[in-house]
Protein backbone atom coordinates (compact mmCIF):
# COMPACT_ATOMS: atom_id res chain seq x y z
CA UNK A 1 0.00 0.00 0.00
CA UNK A 2 1.40 3.19 -1.36
CA UNK A 3 0.36 7.27 -0.39
CA UNK A 4 -0.62 8.45 -3.58
CA UNK A 5 -0.77 12.44 -3.08
CA UNK A 6 -2.35 13.83 -6.71
CA UNK A 7 -3.10 17.35 -6.98
CA UNK A 8 -5.83 18.96 -8.77
CA UNK A 9 -7.61 15.90 -7.41
CA UNK A 10 -11.61 17.91 -7.58
CA UNK A 11 -12.11 16.49 -11.49
CA UNK A 12 -11.12 14.96 -14.82
CA UNK A 13 -7.94 13.44 -14.67
CA UNK A 14 -6.93 13.75 -10.91
CA UNK A 15 -10.51 12.36 -10.27
CA UNK A 16 -9.92 9.84 -12.35
CA UNK A 17 -6.74 8.91 -10.87
CA UNK A 18 -8.24 8.96 -7.43
CA UNK A 19 -10.30 6.25 -8.50
CA UNK A 20 -7.62 3.94 -10.38
CA UNK A 21 -5.49 4.28 -7.24
CA UNK A 22 -8.14 3.50 -4.50
CA UNK A 23 -9.35 0.21 -6.32
CA UNK A 24 -5.75 -0.61 -6.07
CA UNK A 25 -6.05 -0.50 -2.54
CA UNK A 26 -3.39 3.06 -1.84
CA UNK A 27 -4.13 5.46 0.38
CA UNK A 28 -4.81 8.56 -1.53
CA UNK A 29 -4.04 12.33 -0.43
CA UNK A 30 -6.24 14.55 -2.43
CA UNK A 31 -6.06 17.92 -3.40
CA UNK A 32 -7.32 21.24 -5.39
CA UNK A 33 -8.90 24.77 -4.36
CA UNK A 34 -12.29 23.29 -4.04
CA UNK A 35 -13.05 21.39 -0.89
CA UNK A 36 -16.67 20.72 -1.58
CA UNK A 37 -15.53 18.98 -4.86
CA UNK A 38 -12.77 17.26 -2.93
CA UNK A 39 -15.79 15.86 -1.04
CA UNK A 40 -17.58 14.40 -3.48
CA UNK A 41 -14.17 12.67 -4.49
CA UNK A 42 -13.70 10.86 -1.60
CA UNK A 43 -17.23 10.14 -1.46
CA UNK A 44 -16.78 8.22 -4.84
CA UNK A 45 -14.00 6.27 -3.90
CA UNK A 46 -15.33 5.36 -0.05
CA UNK A 47 -18.53 3.97 -2.03
CA UNK A 48 -16.19 1.87 -4.40
CA UNK A 49 -14.66 0.29 -1.60
CA UNK A 50 -11.85 2.88 -0.36
CA UNK A 51 -11.88 3.15 3.77
CA UNK A 52 -12.08 6.73 4.79
CA UNK A 53 -9.05 6.68 7.16
CA UNK A 54 -7.24 5.98 3.85
CA UNK A 55 -8.60 9.07 2.00
CA UNK A 56 -7.40 12.42 3.55
CA UNK A 57 -8.75 15.46 1.55
CA UNK A 58 -6.36 18.15 1.77
CA UNK A 59 -7.52 21.25 0.15
CA UNK A 60 -5.08 24.10 -0.89
CA UNK A 61 -3.96 26.53 -3.49
CA UNK A 62 -0.85 26.25 -5.65
CA UNK A 63 -0.04 29.77 -5.68
CA UNK A 64 0.05 29.83 -1.93
CA UNK A 65 3.96 28.64 -2.25
CA UNK A 66 5.24 29.43 1.47
CA UNK A 67 2.24 27.21 3.12
CA UNK A 68 3.16 23.96 1.13
CA UNK A 69 5.61 22.65 3.70
CA UNK A 70 2.63 23.17 6.56
CA UNK A 71 0.68 20.84 4.08
CA UNK A 72 3.37 17.94 3.56
CA UNK A 73 3.26 17.82 7.55
CA UNK A 74 -0.09 17.40 7.72
CA UNK A 75 0.44 14.66 4.91
CA UNK A 76 3.16 12.98 7.33
CA UNK A 77 1.12 13.17 10.33
CA UNK A 78 -1.90 11.49 9.10
CA UNK A 79 0.23 8.76 6.72
CA UNK A 80 3.72 8.77 7.91
CA UNK A 81 5.51 9.01 4.55
CA UNK A 82 4.78 10.17 0.78
CA UNK A 83 5.46 7.74 -1.86
CA UNK A 84 4.27 9.54 -4.98
CA UNK A 85 3.10 12.62 -6.00
CA UNK A 86 1.29 13.65 -8.98
CA UNK A 87 0.98 17.46 -9.83
CA UNK A 88 -2.02 17.45 -11.38
CA UNK A 89 -3.31 21.18 -10.98
CA UNK A 90 -3.52 23.26 -13.86
CA UNK A 91 -5.21 25.52 -16.10
CA UNK A 92 -5.81 26.02 -19.87
CA UNK A 93 -6.08 28.90 -22.70
CA UNK A 94 -8.01 29.63 -25.21
CA UNK A 95 -6.55 32.90 -26.91
CA UNK A 96 -4.30 35.01 -29.37
CA UNK A 97 -0.98 36.15 -28.47
CA UNK A 98 -2.66 39.79 -29.51
CA UNK A 99 -5.59 39.58 -27.21
CA UNK A 100 -3.95 38.22 -24.19
CA UNK A 101 -2.76 40.52 -21.19
CA UNK A 102 0.27 40.05 -20.06
CA UNK A 103 -1.13 39.17 -16.05
CA UNK A 104 -2.57 36.17 -18.34
CA UNK A 105 0.30 34.84 -18.96
CA UNK A 106 1.42 35.51 -15.65
CA UNK A 107 -1.07 33.28 -13.89
CA UNK A 108 -0.82 30.45 -16.07
CA UNK A 109 3.02 30.03 -15.28
CA UNK A 110 2.10 30.51 -11.75
CA UNK A 111 -0.20 28.10 -11.60
CA UNK A 112 1.19 25.63 -14.13
CA UNK A 113 4.74 25.75 -13.62
CA UNK A 114 5.72 27.17 -10.14
CA UNK A 115 2.99 25.87 -8.52
CA UNK A 116 3.78 22.05 -9.43
CA UNK A 117 7.88 23.21 -8.25
CA UNK A 118 6.63 24.95 -4.98
CA UNK A 119 4.97 21.65 -4.08
CA UNK A 120 7.64 19.22 -5.69
CA UNK A 121 10.28 21.04 -3.50
CA UNK A 122 8.40 21.31 -0.15
CA UNK A 123 7.85 17.10 -0.75
CA UNK A 124 11.89 16.51 -2.28
CA UNK A 125 12.96 16.33 1.22
CA UNK A 126 10.73 13.16 2.36
CA UNK A 127 11.19 11.54 -0.64
CA UNK A 128 15.21 11.66 -0.15
CA UNK A 129 14.89 10.47 3.90
CA UNK A 130 12.73 7.48 2.75
CA UNK A 131 15.56 7.13 -0.33
CA UNK A 132 12.50 6.46 -2.50
CA UNK A 133 9.61 8.05 -4.12
CA UNK A 134 7.88 8.98 -7.20
CA UNK A 135 7.21 12.35 -8.57
CA UNK A 136 4.57 12.93 -11.64
CA UNK A 137 3.90 16.10 -13.20
CA UNK A 138 0.73 16.28 -15.94
CA UNK A 139 2.16 18.40 -18.76
CA UNK A 140 0.76 18.03 -22.80
CA UNK A 141 1.24 17.58 -26.06
CA UNK A 142 1.34 21.44 -26.17
CA UNK A 143 4.54 20.82 -24.37
CA UNK A 144 5.68 19.38 -27.17
CA UNK A 145 4.44 20.90 -29.93
CA UNK A 146 3.19 24.54 -30.83
CA UNK A 147 -0.45 24.99 -31.03
CA UNK A 148 -2.46 28.34 -31.25
CA UNK A 149 -4.39 29.88 -29.29
CA UNK A 150 -2.31 28.45 -26.45
CA UNK A 151 0.95 30.69 -26.33
CA UNK A 152 1.02 30.75 -22.66
CA UNK A 153 -0.36 27.26 -22.02
CA UNK A 154 2.24 25.52 -25.03
CA UNK A 155 5.01 27.91 -22.36
CA UNK A 156 4.29 26.64 -19.32
CA UNK A 157 4.05 23.13 -20.42
CA UNK A 158 7.32 23.05 -21.70
CA UNK A 159 8.64 24.58 -18.76
CA UNK A 160 7.81 21.79 -16.75
CA UNK A 161 8.90 18.93 -19.23
CA UNK A 162 11.99 21.33 -19.27
CA UNK A 163 12.46 21.14 -15.40
CA UNK A 164 11.10 17.58 -14.80
CA UNK A 165 13.76 16.42 -17.18
CA UNK A 166 15.78 17.96 -15.45
CA UNK A 167 14.77 16.79 -11.89
CA UNK A 168 14.96 13.33 -12.91
CA UNK A 169 18.95 13.05 -13.57
CA UNK A 170 19.14 15.02 -10.24
CA UNK A 171 17.18 12.78 -7.99
CA UNK A 172 18.12 9.44 -9.74
CA UNK A 173 20.65 8.75 -6.79
CA UNK A 174 18.22 8.64 -3.90
CA UNK A 175 15.64 6.08 -5.75
CA UNK A 176 13.32 8.86 -6.67
CA UNK A 177 11.64 8.07 -10.12
CA UNK A 178 10.09 10.96 -11.78
CA UNK A 179 7.92 10.76 -14.66
CA UNK A 180 6.37 13.45 -17.57
CA UNK A 181 2.21 12.59 -18.59
CA UNK A 182 1.54 14.13 -21.74
CA UNK A 183 -1.83 14.08 -22.70
CA UNK A 184 -3.62 14.52 -25.80
CA UNK A 185 -7.26 15.26 -25.99
CA UNK A 186 -8.55 13.92 -22.76
CA UNK A 187 -12.69 14.02 -22.26
CA UNK A 188 -12.36 16.65 -19.51
CA UNK A 189 -13.46 20.18 -18.17
CA UNK A 190 -9.74 21.86 -19.30
CA UNK A 191 -11.74 23.64 -22.01
CA UNK A 192 -14.05 25.06 -19.91
CA UNK A 193 -11.87 25.86 -17.22
CA UNK A 194 -9.16 27.85 -19.60
CA UNK A 195 -9.00 31.35 -19.43
CA UNK A 196 -9.46 33.70 -22.37
CA UNK A 197 -7.32 36.77 -23.26
CA UNK A 198 -8.67 39.04 -20.56
CA UNK A 199 -8.68 36.10 -17.60
CA UNK A 200 -12.40 35.47 -18.49
CA UNK A 201 -13.56 31.82 -18.06
CA UNK A 202 -13.75 30.26 -22.22
CA UNK A 203 -17.23 28.24 -20.58
CA UNK A 204 -17.34 25.40 -23.22
CA UNK A 205 -15.85 22.55 -24.53
CA UNK A 206 -13.71 22.55 -28.03
CA UNK A 207 -14.67 19.52 -30.34
CA UNK A 208 -11.37 18.19 -29.85
CA UNK A 209 -12.03 17.74 -26.12
CA UNK A 210 -15.44 16.68 -27.00
CA UNK A 211 -14.49 13.86 -28.98
CA UNK A 212 -11.10 13.01 -27.03
CA UNK A 213 -9.99 10.21 -25.10
CA UNK A 214 -12.27 8.82 -22.36
CA UNK A 215 -10.81 10.35 -18.88
CA UNK A 216 -11.15 6.85 -16.79
CA UNK A 217 -9.12 5.29 -19.53
CA UNK A 218 -6.19 7.68 -19.65
CA UNK A 219 -6.48 7.21 -16.19
CA UNK A 220 -5.71 3.91 -16.09
CA UNK A 221 -3.00 4.70 -18.99
CA UNK A 222 -1.13 6.37 -16.44
CA UNK A 223 -1.42 4.06 -13.63
CA UNK A 224 0.26 1.28 -15.55
CA UNK A 225 2.77 3.21 -16.73
CA UNK A 226 3.82 4.93 -13.64
CA UNK A 227 3.20 1.42 -11.74
CA UNK A 228 6.33 0.52 -14.00
CA UNK A 229 8.43 3.37 -13.75
CA UNK A 230 8.12 4.97 -17.28
CA UNK A 231 9.86 8.13 -17.38
CA UNK A 232 7.29 9.48 -20.10
CA UNK A 233 3.89 8.73 -20.59
CA UNK A 234 2.40 9.71 -23.71
CA UNK A 235 -1.78 9.00 -23.34
CA UNK A 236 -4.26 10.11 -26.14
CA UNK A 237 -5.68 8.73 -29.30
CA UNK A 238 -5.63 9.49 -33.04
CA UNK A 239 -3.73 12.84 -34.55
CA UNK A 240 -2.48 14.26 -31.47
CA UNK A 241 -0.20 11.07 -30.72
CA UNK A 242 1.23 10.76 -34.14
CA UNK A 243 1.88 14.59 -33.88
CA UNK A 244 4.45 13.60 -31.37
CA UNK A 245 6.21 11.44 -33.15
CA UNK A 246 6.14 13.77 -36.17
CA UNK A 247 7.46 16.57 -34.08
CA UNK A 248 10.39 14.53 -33.34
CA UNK A 249 11.57 13.14 -36.48
CA UNK A 250 9.95 16.08 -38.76
CA UNK A 251 9.54 18.89 -36.80
CA UNK A 252 9.24 21.08 -40.20
CA UNK A 253 5.94 19.50 -41.27
CA UNK A 254 4.62 19.86 -37.79
CA UNK A 255 5.23 23.79 -37.45
CA UNK A 256 3.58 23.92 -41.20
CA UNK A 257 0.53 21.22 -40.57
CA UNK A 258 0.31 23.67 -37.18
CA UNK A 259 0.34 27.29 -39.26
CA UNK A 260 -2.33 25.94 -41.89
CA UNK A 261 -4.68 24.58 -39.10
CA UNK A 262 -4.58 27.73 -37.46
Amino acid sequence: MAVIWITGASSGIGEALAKQYILAGHQLVLSARREAELDRVKANCESMGGKPADILVLALDVLEHDAMPGHVQTVLATFGRIDVLINNAGISQRSKCLDTELSVYKKIMDVDVLGQIALTKAVLPTMVKQQSGHIAVTSSVAGKVGVQWRTGYCAAKHAVMGFFDALRAEVAEYGILVSTITPGFIKTDVSKNAVLGDGASFGMDDDDIKNGMNVDKCASVIVAAMSKGKKEIAVGEGLTMLMLKLKRFTPGLVFNLMAKRA
